[in-house]
């Protein structure tokens, strides 16, 4: 019965040594003897017991490795507390294994100083304008580095970056100052605007009133250029209409009587409007008035 145990027993082991299944996105790494042989990929696998043994296991996930936070000093001399974040993966688990006792520590190391040298090269103000520089910059030596360590860096995230309270506070007060700089500026800039829209519409209301005085003058004078011209024309067609009653039979007799009529009603006038009434020594010389008015008509009728 002890020998079926031991011997039962002997089998369990024998079997746990010899049958490994190797989990998705890990790589195990085999030794035999003492001496690397392979790397066994996901699935079944099978090993000589007490002869091969499982050295080192590795994933070949994306691993984030958070950087432990350090002061850095800027190329102006000023402290500067920055946090990041790692992000790498295992693309060589022979590497990985042989390549350096602690990848990790040393990828962390790597990258605490590396970040030293990139920010020592800037001034504070750039730091928090150049942190996809910072990263990039950090990426690429880790990444050069990391070859031989069978790891790839994906890349570099800075989480934070914290100067001192003192330059926190002045940097509050720059942008305070800043702030109410711009303010000034809108408003002065607001109140120019304001003062250039009030000029031009006042420069418009004044072009429009002269327009529109300009245009009456205008239409006054084509009212009064017109008004004379009807009134010559209704002149010139009185006096056309008048040579025609002359010439017509009868026509002499009704000057007569027209001139005749016309010289009474200028001395009825004469009466209204002065008190000294002034009257032909003869009453003949009326006669001789419309006498010689007749003699013109006919002289003008002779030359016509």
């Amino acid at each position: 019965m002890e020998i079926a145990i031991i011997l039962l027993v002997i089998a369990i082991i024998f079997i746990v040594r010899t049958f490994k299944i190797v989990p998705q996105q890990e790589a195990w790494v085999v030794e035999r003897l003492g001496k690397y042989d392979r790397t066994l990929t996901p699935g079944l696998k099978f090993l000589i017991p007490f002869i091969e043994r499982v050295a080192y296991k590795h994933s070949l996930k994306e691993v984030p490795l958070d950087v432990p936070s350090q002061v850095c000093i800027t190329r102006d001399n000023t402290q500067l507390q920055v946090d990041g974040i790692l992000y790498f993966q295992v693309t060589d688990p022979m590497r990985a294994s042989y390549g350096s006792s602690d990848y990790i520590i040393a990828i962390t190391q790597l990258a605490q100083t590396t970040l030293r040298s990139v920010v020592g090269r800037m001034e504070l103000d750039k730091t928090f304008e150049e942190r996809d520089l910072i990263n990039a910059t950090v990426v690429n030596a880790l990444d050069e580095a990391a070859l031989n360590w069978g790891v790839k860096v994906l890349r570099y995230e800075i989480k934070d970056l914290t100067p001192p309270a003192e330059i926190l506070r002045s940097m509050q007060a720059q942008i305070t100052a800043e702030r109410e700089k711009r303010a000034l500026i809108a408003a002065s800039e607001g109140k120019r605007q304001e003062q250039i829209n009030l000029a031009e519409g006042e420069r418009a209301a004044y072009i429009a009133k002269s327009e529109g005085e300009r245009q009456a003058e205008i239409n006054k004078a084509e009212g009064e250029a017109s008004a004379i011209v009807a009134v010559a024309s209704a002149t010139a067609q009185a006096i056309r209409e008048v040579a025609a009653a002359i010439q017509a039979p009868g026509g002499d007799q009704a000057v007569q009587l027209k001139v005749a009529e016309r010289a009474v009603d200028a001395f009825a006038q004469l009466a209204q409007k002065n008190n000294t009434m002034i009257v032909p020594g003869h009453m003949g010389e009326v006669a001789g008035l419309i006498a010689s008015a007749m003699q013109l008509a006919q002289q003008a009728k002779g030359t016509r």
